[in-house]
């Protein structure tokens, strides 16, 4: 009975300070439990909110875009590694992209051609910078150890190889539009060919793959502007009365003198005989009056080519043509517009490649008979009399074909000639530069690359039907 009643004592006891917090502590019972420490009332119970569904997306969501953003630093970190890198090209290479050829086919053809080795990365870089669509088509030259970023960069900034075409002055538009086909890097055809004097000739750079027909729309358009421009500043006392007349004239002057210090004089001698309703009297007219444009004669013109009434033909009409006969340069549009201000009212060529200027007829036959002594010490050579009036005394000529100059001989209908040419049309260098003429034949100049327009080959004479 002792046992039991201690325990339940001892048990009383426990429950006591376990429950302290909720009943109120008794008095000690004796000294000795006066003097035992109290123990600490347990901590209250924590609470545990329910998290909304809201709050735990975002911290989801937060901690994703983190994650990824740290992947994509590191991603494009490597990607910027690689398409920096060199490339395998081993030489610098020139590559065509043809036109509408998209970022893929790009790819495949840089792949192919050894200019990148990962077409896949090369998309994909081009996507990420948005120059996908930037890219752009023609002929480029690659470096060697091009990285796949430079490669799009040659693309993008679009520094395609250009090429060049150079069209002389005083070409006809049948000859430019023979020129342009011989052209192996323009491609396409011309619609129709240009009218005479619509094109301004001189050096076109283009990228391979221009049509030929754009190249004639860029000469057209260029003279326009150019003509445009001319007018406006012309003299106000020409007795020319449109831009239509300045190209006609100035074509004359394109074909009678390759000079560029004598051709406001040449362009004086024609206003001058324009002012006093003078016939020019033009050998190039009569050529382009005989061929329309198509060639040369080969051979020098004759009396009666001279008196044959054509719309061109200048020894017969009175006062400028009905067209151009050749496509003249700016030089000579400038020079028409505004001419020297000279009282001449002939030429004869010099023997130095130029002409002397007179402005009487006395003067101009001192002129001629100084050329005729030239004339005689030197050999007449192979196409010396192309496209020319031909002087029966000169040496070397037949007398069967007359120059119909009357000033030669001194006749009276000399007053009315502008000058007596031996050396051809333009005088240049004592020879006649001609339509660098035959085309269609095997002497074509056109189709061979060495040919020089300043020295005229000896044709066969073009059959009159």
């Amino acid at each position: 009975m002792f046992g039991r009643k201690k325990k339940s004592t001892l048990l009383s006891e426990h429950e006591a300070e376990t429950q302290g917090a909720e009943q109120p502590r008794l008095a000690p019972r004796s000294p000795s439990e006066a003097l035992k420490p109290t123990l600490a009332p347990p901590p209250p119970p924590r609470l545990r909110r329910r998290r909304g569904g809201m709050l735990s997306l975002f911290s989801g969501l937060l901690t994703l875009f983190v994650a990824l953003a740290l992947a994509g630093v590191f991603g494009f970190t490597m990607l910027e590694r690689e398409v920096t890198a060199k490339g395998p090209l081993q030489n610098d290479k020139v590559v065509l992209i043809p036109r509408n050829t998209g970022t893929g086919e790009i790819a495949r053809i840089l792949k192919e051609e050894g200019v990148i080795d990962q077409p896949f990365l090369f998309e994909t870089y081009a996507l990420l910078n948005r120059q996908r669509g930037q890219l752009k088509a023609g002929e480029f030259q690659f470096k060697a150890g091009a990285s796949i970023e430079e490669a799009i960069d040659t693309l993008v900034q679009g520094k395609a190889i250009l090429h060049a075409i150079t069209v002389p002055e005083g070409l006809t538009s049948d000859q430019i539009v023979a020129r342009l086909y011989e052209n192996e890097i323009l491609s396409g055809d011309i619609a129709e060919t240009p009218r005479e004097g619509t094109l301004l000739p001189d050096t076109y750079k283009f990228e391979r793959g221009t049509t030929r027909q754009q190249i004639v729309n860029t000469m057209q358009a260029a003279q326009r502007q150019a003509l445009n421009q001319i007018w406006q500043r012309r003299s106000a006392d020409l007795p020319i009365k449109s831009p239509q007349e300045l190209v006609i004239l100035a074509s004359i002057v394109e074909k009678e003198t390759g000079r560029a210090d004598e051709r406001t004089r040449v362009a004086g001698v024609f206003i001058n005989r324009l002012m006093k309703r003078m016939k020019l009297q033009s050998d190039p007219t009569i050529v382009y009056g005989l061929v329309g444009g198509k060639g040369t004669l080969g051979r020098g013109i004759m009396r009666s080519e001279i008196e044959t009434a054509t719309p061109y033909n200048t020894y017969v009409v009175e006062g400028l043509p009905p067209g151009p006969i050749a496509n003249p340069g700016r030089a000579a549009l400038e020079a028409v517009a505004n001419p020297s201000r000279t009282k001449d009212l002939y030429f004869v060529a010099d023997g130095s490649g130029g002409h002397a200027f007179a402005e009487t007829y006395d003067q101009h036959q001192r002129n001629v008979t100084r050329w005729r002594q030239i004339e005689k010490t030197k050999p007449t050579t192979d196409g010396e009399n192309v496209d020319r009036v031909v002087d029966p005394e000169a040496p070397g000529q037949s007398g069967a074909v007359d120059d119909g100059l009357s000033e030669l001989r001194g006749t009276a209908n000399a007053m009315s000639t502008p000058g007596a040419r031996p050396v051809g049309a333009n005088g240049k260098a004592g020879r006649a530069r001609g339509f660098d003429a035959s085309e269609g034949t095997e002497k074509d100049p056109l189709k061979n690359k060495t040919f020089d327009l300043t020295n005229p080959k000896n044709v066969p004479a073009l059959k009159q039907p």
